[in-house]
Parts: structure tokens; sequence; C-alpha cells
């Protein structure tokens, strides 16, 4: 084989490899291309996923699964509604699995009636309250088949779902995709008593379990701080980071940044992550202003009793957090959506929430905040330019944490 064609080789599996991370349920009927890419290179996937990770790969004529494991409790990422972003209440979750568990045996062809029917008999055999009187109820039923049918678990063949949730005697022929729904879930639900177990089950990293446990995160999260992490996870950690940073590039295309304090890994692609930043509009823009100056004001004189003389984070109240909310409000507020600026209290929490997704803010148990290092990264140095032109501002984002 030639170097050439050993580098496209490399890199259609790295594309494939990294479509299977960012959906890891990949239809042949929603994207061929994708789906043919993951068939073509399904062996070398299977072993490297199965190595690296610890991810089981099964490749079908009209789909391919990759099933990834959970990072535990505290760590998930949650399903969000169709049209609002909204993410998934308890009662959603509920009745999804609900949903799973009687599709798997229903007919190929089924009525919308019957699907919900044979719900309330499982729900009241696993000791759960139905509920599905309610508008709001049925929403929250509509919302977990709704999200079998982005999956392709379901087709609306007549009729629709979405008039069930105002009127309960809508009907709607639905097509199940039964073999899907076999490989929906990562753990089997028959194998777990509770929703604690099915997460610590879905996260056990196996005989493997330090090295999986710390490239899951690695590849998973946007940040790996090195103080969360348990001593055995630290140590081999610290002795194999230039390996794993050449690995992370090699099979997936991330560049990882190596500090004291842990690793940030980056897509140059921008494509491995549902959640950018920086990026536009206002919740964007406050919060990049906001950990800008929330470093600003936290980042510590000197570091007394810091391990290796490394500050990983500081704490900080969400009251400091709502002051810096609203005065950057005050001063960019006539630019910025009134969806925000006309309910100034909900800006706050949305830029907690996306610090928090985006690693530069942990949240803990309790509800605690703390600025982690890697947030100084995303502080720009402003130097004020004086030219004949009009007054700008050179902005780094690319500074040492």
């Amino acid at each position: 084989m030639s170097r050439r064609a050993a580098s496209s080789v490399e890199d259609e599996r790295r594309d494939a490899a990294r479509l299977l991370l960012t959906t890891p349920l990949v239809r042949a009927s929603a994207d061929p291309d994708g789906h043919r890419l993951v068939r073509r290179h399904q062996e070398a996937l299977a072993q490297s996923f199965r190595h690296y990770l610890g991810y089981r790969l099964v490749v079908e004529p009209h789909f391919a699964r990759l099933y990834k494991a959970g990072l535990g409790a505290g760590r998930s990422r949650p399903l969000r509604r169709a049209g609002t972003g909204a993410p998934f209440t308890p009662r959603c979750y509920a009745y999804l699995a609900l949903a799973c568990s009687v599709l798997l045996t229903s007919r190929h062809q089924v009525l919308l009636s019957s699907v919900v029917g044979e719900m309330r008999h499982a729900a009241v055999e696993a000791g759960i309250e139905p509920g599905m009187d309610s508008p709001a109820e049925r929403r929250a039923l509509v919302h977990a088949l709704r999200q079998l049918t982005e999956w392709g678990v379901i087709t609306e063949d007549d009729g629709s779902l979405t008039g069930y949730a105002d009127d309960p005697a809508t009907e709607a022929l639905l097509w199940v995709d039964r073999e899907l729904v076999r490989h929906l879930l990562a753990v089997p639900l028959r194998e777990v008593d509770d929703p604690e177990a099915l997460v610590r089950r879905a996260a056990d990293p196996g005989p493997e379990g330090i090295r999986y446990a710390v490239r899951r995160r690695i590849v998973e999260e946007p940040v790996v701080m090195a103080d969360e992490l348990p001593e055995d996870e630290r140590a081999w950690l610290r002795q194999s980071q230039r390996r794993e940073a050449q690995h992370a590039e090699e099979l997936y295309g991330l560049r990882l940044e190596i500090r004291a304090e842990g690793i940030a890994a980056f897509d140059p692609l921008d494509e491995l992550s549902d959640l950018a930043f920086p990026r536009e509009a206002t919740l964007g823009q406050a919060a990049l202003l906001s950990v800008a100056e929330l470093v600003r004001r936290l980042r510590p004189d000197r570091v007394p009793n810091a391990r290796d003389g490394v500050v990983p984070t500081v704490a900080f109240d969400r009251e400091r957090l709502g002051e810096v909310v609203a005065e950057l409000v005050a001063s960019h507020g006539r630019r910025w959506s009134k969806e925000y600026t006309e309910r100034p209290d909900r800006l706050p929490a949305d830029v907690e929430d996306y610090l928090v997704a985006m690693g530069l803010v942990a949240r803990g148990p309790d509800g605690e905040l703390s600025l982690r290092a890697v947030a100084a990264r995303y502080a720009p140095e402003i130097d004020l330019v004086a030219t004949a032109a009009p007054l700008t501002l050179d902005l780094d984002l690319g500074g040492d944490p």
C-alpha cells in the first residue's frame, strides 16, 4: 500500500470514529454515506474502540451502534426536547424506559393507543404511578416517543404523536424497528433494579479500569482536572499523558493541551461536541465575558499550600457570578437579546450551566461553585491600540492557564 493510500485509509477511519463518537447510532436511512464509511472500516474501528476505550461496536446492514459508557453519577449530559432544547425531566426518562420495554415485543405496526395502554400496564408492574391523565404527563410521554422517532425506532405512518398531549383520543399508526430497540440501551433494563444501578453499571470500566476511565473522560469531557481523579488514575495519566496525546490525535483528531492542573481536549474542526466555547449570541458573549471577569477577580496573587505550586480551582459564591452578569448586562444589554435583558434572573443561571457544561466552572454536590484553572485560557488580554482608525481591541484568547 502506498503512503498516500495509507494516509487516505487512516483519514477515513478517523472520520468514521469521529462520526460514531458524535452519533453513536448511525442509521443507513438517515446517513447512508456515514453508514457505508463505518461498514468499510468496521473491523479496525471495533478493535480500536475496544482496545482504547472499552467500547463495543455493532455494525448491521442498516445501522451501526457504538455502545459508549457513561461517566458515572453527576457527569451526564441530559437528553433535550426537540424544539425547545429543554432537558428531559425524570418523568420523560421514565416514559422512555417504559416505551422501550413495550416496543421490544410489540408488533412491527402498532397503534399509538396500544403503545400507551401497554406502557400503563408496564408501569403498574414496575410499581410506578402511570399518570398519563393530565396534559403535562402526556407531554412528557410525547417527548419520550418523539426521541424514539428521532432515533428511528418508531416512524409515524398515519397520524401524528403531537396531538396526543392535548387530546388523549388522538390516534396514530406507528412502525416499530424492534432490532433498533434491542440495540438502543447500553445496559439491559432487566439487569438493574433502580436508576442508580443503571448509571453505575453503564459507567463500569471493567478490568482495564484505570486506562479506560481516564481515556473516556479525555474523549467525552472538555476538561480533565488532575485533582479530581483518584490517585491511581492521576498517576497513570501523569506517566502516559504524552503518549495519550498522540493517540487522541491519531485516532480522533483531538489535540490535548497538557498542564500541571490537568488536560483540555480541543477539536480543531469543532465537530465532536454539541457545545462550542466561545460562541455567538447573547449567552455565548455573556459567558465569555463572565469567565474573563471571574478570572480577573479570583486569580490568586500567590499559591500557598498548593500541590506542585498549582491552584486547580478557586471557590466563589453564586452571588458573585450574579453581580458579574448584572454588570455585563448594564454595559452590553442594549445589544443583547430581550429574552435575557427582560428577564435578568435567567441569564446568570444559563451562564452558570453553560460554564459548568464546558468544564470551566465546577459545581459541587451541594451546588457550590469553583472556577477551574483552565478558565484562565479564555481570559482575554486586552490591548488598546491607538491609531488614526477607530479604537480597536486586540483579544488574545490563547493565554496559558
